[in-house]
């Protein structure tokens, strides 16, 4: 009998549908019923493509003696973490706390008022009932000690802390990040720390900036040492990845993580915000570098993006689930008698070498993850391969895999993923001379206008064309509105660049927390037991890092000095974190990078079929420096555009105006005089 979850919008919701659990979604109805029972509120959060979700699933949740228990003693709620990023949020820090760390599935025992008393993660079914007739038994006999546990969490919880200042990390403080990284830095193997590795795609874009602004025209004595390193770190770190088997060597995209330090054996799910935010990086790595495996990787990734994320809506779904036929990795993996089956006995050997596929295997059952032991992309190099060789292999295997059992997606779309894709997909498209990517680029945004925005209120979610229930949170409108000014940098449309402009307005007025910071909910967003304020960059740009990478482009191209201040201010945490935890502020040092640049604003001008404007145009978008923004236009009509006003065509000729300030260098008419221009500054 399906429980109250089978007329959800949430994909992981709905995989709880069936079972024997009463689940309850999140909403005053579940807490109301558990003060009707006099019982604690047990609340699951996971997502769809989370394993241990899975493994907890199959084991505890599917189980009818385990069900019994919950049903009896508790009222239950399933919260899908990627709809209500808020709820996880404020309970994630409440596990932490408890616990010392954190993960999904998330287990937390609240109150009926919403105070949590007892968190963790995943629990084995055994220890899960042993868990469950313990807290029932301490909430019939000590009642006033469950509560106070509770009150005092919360309290702690809501006490004010002290976030850092208000003003944008300095040209001192981005150094002393670079080497506090170089410390953490594995030169051997790329990335930070040891196992588990995760990409670090926010410290790489930090890392490209700071390379370029230190080894350009404003580049400070003594700077180029920290800009060499950056540079170092970040090529090692993205070339470890790409031949890792974190990176998908025959379908393009990313794997969550690797287990190991080697980036062998990946955590096998992949994720929209992952796959987009790499897109970005390794475009940025290629136009800084022209590194050809940087080019392949980024194409690779996007035709990846489009193939098995793109929706039929135009937007992008959140993931690929880890597991298929019931086992993670199975759709991935290979033996060598699988590759010989496929190829034939001469490629198949060929292959195994190349990616690395032995007898004894690299993960389970004698299967190996491919990776990439040769270079395809560099000839001449020691381990240079037939690159035509290299390309009709992965036909064929890509091919031949696509017979198998394939894992499910989770296919609703969520806002701000879907703005770091928009910005992704229109960067690669227009640099590396793929303007299909523009057009899919646009067709997201126009499902995020058209689907998910009314008035000036972004929804967070959708799921086949229909938005859901739950408000954008602040990573909602910082990345949208990223995205949204990209595409503008690229097309030239300035309709985006209204709609990015009401949604920042939306940020200040609803987001704002008095103190030079911002909220994660906006002023009327459900009250929960503390209001979530995170400044800190995970696994994507934390709502307070994309807001003011947003709101700094928004200033550049309008001139709008509120803006501007805003975005300042609210780096205030990254100058904290700078020297002491720069992993963790990744998009907010790359954002102070734009700061310490500028940015610089530049302006083309022309009619949008004349080769002329697109030369300069594309020569523009080519530019490094940190922050860069670019808008272009027909030279009559500014289109309500700060940066565009008053920036005539030259003689009757396309012309490119370089700007910092809206103060602006005289206008040049050739792709090599605005690259000058850009160059000098």
């Amino acid at each position: 009998m399906p429980n109250r979850l089978a007329d959800s919008t949430s994909p992981y919701l709905l995989q709880h549908a069936d079972n024997p659990v009463d689940w309850h979604p999140w909403g005053d109805d579940a807490f109301a019923e558990a003060r009707r029972r006099d019982v604690p509120v047990l609340l699951s959060v996971g997502y769809a493509a989370c394993h241990w979700c899975h493994v907890m699933a199959h084991e505890s949740f599917e189980d009818p003696a385990t069900a019994e228990l919950m049903n009896a003693g508790f009222v239950n709620v399933k919260v899908d973490r990627e709809e209500r990023p808020d709820v996880d949020a404020v309970y994630m820090e409440a596990t932490q706390a408890m616990t010392g760390q954190g993960g999904w599935p998330m287990t937390c025992f609240l109150t009926p008022d919403g105070a949590p008393f007892y968190c963790g993660t995943y629990f084995p079914r055994e220890h899960f009932q042993r868990l469950l007739a313990g807290i029932g038994e301490v909430w019939r006999r000590d009642r006033a000690a469950v509560v106070g546990q509770g009150r005092r969490l919360v309290e702690a919880l809501t006490a004010p802390r002290r976030l850092g200042g208000t003003a944008a990390p300095g040209p001192d403080d981005l150094a002393a990040a670079v080497r506090a990284l170089a410390a953490e830095h594995d030169d051997a193997e790329g990335g930070f720390g040891g196992a588990p590795k995760f990409p670090p795609s926010m410290v790489l874009e930090f890392l490209l900036r700071h390379h370029a602004r230190t080894s350009g025209a404003d580049a400070e004595p003594g700077d180029g040492s920290t800009g060499a390193t950056a540079l170092r770190m970040a090529r090692r770190t993205a070339e470890a990845m790409a031949r890792g088997g974190i990176y998908d060597q025959i379908g393009g995209g990313f794997a969550r993580y690797s287990v190991d330090a080697h980036w062998t054996v990946p955590h096998f799910e992949k994720m929209l915000y992952d796959n987009a935010l790499l897109l970005r990086g390794y475009t940025h790595l290629w136009r800084s570098t022209g590194d050809r495996m940087a080019r392949r990787v980024a194409l690779d990734t996007a035709d990846w993006l489009v193939a098995d994320l793109r929706t039929a809506e135009g937007g992008f779904a959140s993931a690929l689930d880890a597991d298929s036929e019931g086992e993670e990795g199975r759709y991935y993996v290979w033996t060598p008698a699988q590759l010989r089956d496929v190829l034939g006995e001469e490629d198949g050997d060929w292959a195994a070498a190349l990616f690395g596929v032995t007898e004894a295997g690299t993960f389970e059952h004698g299967s190996s993850v491919l990776r990439l032991l040769g270079d395809p992309d560099r000839p001449g190099a020691p381990d240079a391969v037939d690159p035509e060789r290299y390309t009709c292999v992965r036909t064929e295997l890509l091919a031949a895999r696509a017979r198998r059992v394939p894992p499910a997606r989770d296919d609703k779309v969520v806002a701000a993923w879907n703005g770091l894709a928009i910005a992704g997909l229109a960067e690669a498209g227009a640099l590396l001379d793929r303007p299909d990517l523009v057009h899919r680029a646009r067709e997201a945004a126009r499902l995020i206008v058209d689907v998910h925005l009314t008035g000036d209120r972004l929804l967070r979610t959708s799921r086949n064309g229909a938005a859901g229930t739950s408000a954008g949170v602040l990573e909602d409108y910082g990345d949208v509105a990223e995205g949204l000014l990209t595409l503008h940098a690229v097309t030239g449309e300035a309709e985006w660049v209204a709609v990015a402009g009401r949604l920042l307005g939306t940020v200040l007025d609803r987001f704002a927390d008095g103190r030079g910071g911002f909220y994660d909910t906006a002023d009327d967003a459900e009250a929960l037991v503390n209001r979530p304020q995170d400044p800190t960059d995970n696994a994507a740009p934390s709502g307070r890092s994309a807001a003011a990478g947003a709101l700094l482009s928004y200033a550049a191209l309008t001139g709008s000095a509120r803006h501007r201040a805003a975005a300042e201010a609210a780096l205030g945490p990254a100058a904290r974190l700078a020297a002491a935890a720069p992993r963790f502020a990744g998009w907010g040092l790359a954002v102070a990078e734009a700061v310490a640049a500028g940015p610089l604003e530049i302006a083309v001008v022309g009619p949008s079929d004349d080769p002329e404007a697109a030369a300069l145009h594309r020569a523009a978008l080519s530019a490094t420096a940190p922050g860069t923004v670019v808008s272009r236009g027909d030279g009559i009509h500014d289109g309500g555009i700060g940066l565009l006003r008053d920036r005539p065509l030259l003689n009757g000729r396309p012309a490119g105006y370089v700007c910092r300030g809206f103060s602006c260098r005289l206008p040049v008419t050739t792709p090599d005089g605005l690259r000058a221009e850009i160059a000098a500054g």
